[in-house]
């Protein structure tokens, strides 16, 4: 099988790859230089709706309307752009085995692709129950949530299953925000997680509590505290039953996991520096080989602001490393220097009619502020993270694009503060003064 050569080649197709390309064709790119691998059939779109506007029994978002660069108020980037760029993308394509020393990758195909400078774009996988050995975990109607074809799966099921019953495994990101969209659909919705409160990576017992009890108030039962441990099927193969730890089982037709995702580093073992389970980087995003960068979710980077290595899951990093990582090697190529990544942590969600934002860091102590009564009509609430005397992060819920812009700045300029009581009087008002 012929080999394919390019300058550049970026191996994946999520979010990451998108922006790089645009950062490509912004600083320069000759036709043919560039390459993208995907094991997607899709151009690159933006993942988050996937588990927001797709699955919207109305007016739900289909591409080609969430393609990159839509999700940052860009420019839609259609599989003619790329072509108009000449850009290569290199679709429904699996890498097997990168060799970093040879420069060189291999499909599933045979296929073999040489480079000069690779961008692993590869983002994370599911983690899925089966990796478990959970009984009955391969049974039908069990969804997880990643790609276009995932969503597409699980579109049909709740077509099929009209107005049944879903289980929702796990209380994080995913967990919230699909118990919210097939409550939407119309599903006798139950949301399972192991932990005291949801979101327990971010949130703190108090902010939990808010959306705890407004999705109860919009049907959506909760049960804490125990895991599935098992699921029987019916004749057809299809999941009937959830099995609980704690002796409970649930009725389902449908069921949704959400347990974490880890890095798609395989490829790489043993041939770059790893850290925090992701690849590590300078502050250019280029790993421990010369000329091999890694973006988004599988980074681990100098995170400057707390002078510390981390590892950030989400869509905001996944866009700016990116294009951080071009602007270092399109600088390099002309002998020239681009500022060091210096990223504020940044994560945000949408359910129902509810929107939060939150900047920065969740370590310290914390301070409530706001109305954070779920049943009313339009809550508005926020936390404040305190560390050594300066506010190190920040949360709101409701608020408007200004007020998101000051929580922000707060977190990013970590004022002093002389008591927590002070702030916590002060609320909002606090941040939008800075």
């Amino acid at each position: 099988m012929a080999e394919k050569s390019f300058k550049y080649v970026i191996l994946g197709g999520g979010v990451a790859a998108g922006y790089a390309a645009r950062e490509f064709a912004k600083q320069g790119v000759q036709p043919g230089e560039l390459a993208i691998i995907s094991k997607e059939a899709v151009a690159p779109y933006e993942r988050p709706a996937l588990s927001k506007a797709y699955l919207f029994p109305e007016g739900a978002a289909r591409l080609p309307g969430f393609h990159v660069c839509v999700g940052s108020g860009g420019e839609r980037l259609l599989p003619e752009w790329y072509n108009e760029k000449g850009i290569q993308l290199i679709l429904s394509t699996e890498i097997v085995k990168a060799d970093l020393p040879a420069k060189t990758l291999v499909s599933a195909a045979g296929e073999t692709f040489k480079y000069q400078i690779l961008i692993i774009a590869t983002g994370s996988t599911v983690i899925r129950l089966t990796d478990f050995g959970v009984e009955g975990a391969d049974a039908k109607n069990i969804f997880y949530l990643r790609e276009i074809d995932d969503a597409d799966k699980l579109l049909e099921a709740i077509k099929a299953k009209k107005n049944g019953k879903a289980v929702i495994v796990g209380g994080g990101y995913i967990g919230l925000e699909l118990a919210a969209v097939m409550k939407i659909n119309h599903f006798d919705v139950t949301m399972v997680y192991p932990e005291p409160w949801c979101m327990p990576r971010l949130f703190t017992p108090d902010i939990a509590a808010f959306y705890e009890e407004y999705y109860a108030n919009k049907g959506v039962k909760i049960i804490k505290g125990t895991v599935a441990v098992g699921f029987t099927s019916d004749s057809n193969g299809e999941v009937k039953e959830v099995k609980l730890k704690d002796g409970r089982a649930l009725e389902a037709d449908i069921v949704v996991v959400g347990v974490g995702g880890r890095p798609l580093t395989t490829l790489f073992k043993g041939q770059v520096e790893e850290e925090k389970g992701g690849i590590k980087t300078d502050a250019f995003f280029e790993t421990s080989v010369p000329n091999v960068y890694a973006v988004g979710d599988l980074a681990t980077f100098p995170l400057k602001l707390y002078n510390e290595l981390r590892r950030v899951e989400h869509v905001d990093h996944a866009r700016k490393s990116a294009e951080q990582a071009v602007k270092a090697i399109k600088a390099s190529g002309e002998g020239k220097s681009v500022d060091e990544y210096d990223y504020l942590p940044y994560f945000y969600s949408r359910s129902f009619d509810l929107s939060w934002q939150f900047y920065g860091d969740n370590v310290g102590d914390t301070v409530l502020f706001g109305d954070s009564n779920p049943k009313s009509p339009k809550a508005k609430f926020g936390s404040y993270w305190i560390k050594d005397g300066k506010v190190v992060g920040a949360f709101l819920e409701g608020g408007t694009a200004k007020e998101n812009q000051a929580i922000a700045k707060v977190a990013k300029l970590q004022p002093s503060v002389q008591s927590l009581e002070a702030v916590k009087h002060e609320g909002l008002s606090f941040a939008c003064k800075i």
